[in-house]
């Protein structure tokens, strides 16, 4: 199994980086540009 996995960034709340697999939603903003909605595998929180 690989340990290499992308990040999406880092949960606003505990500071855990996020993985790619915990991606939930992915959608493009009124402006143009794309959003992403993330769960925290260590505190369990939706984050954008």
């Amino acid at each position: 199994m690989s340990t290499d996995e992308s990040s999406l960034g880092r949960c606003p709340d505990c500071g855990e980086a996020i993985p790619e697999t915990w991606l939930l939603v992915e959608y493009e903003k009124d402006d143009g540009t794309q959003g992403i909605w993330a769960e925290c595998p260590e505190c369990d929180d939706v984050v954008a």
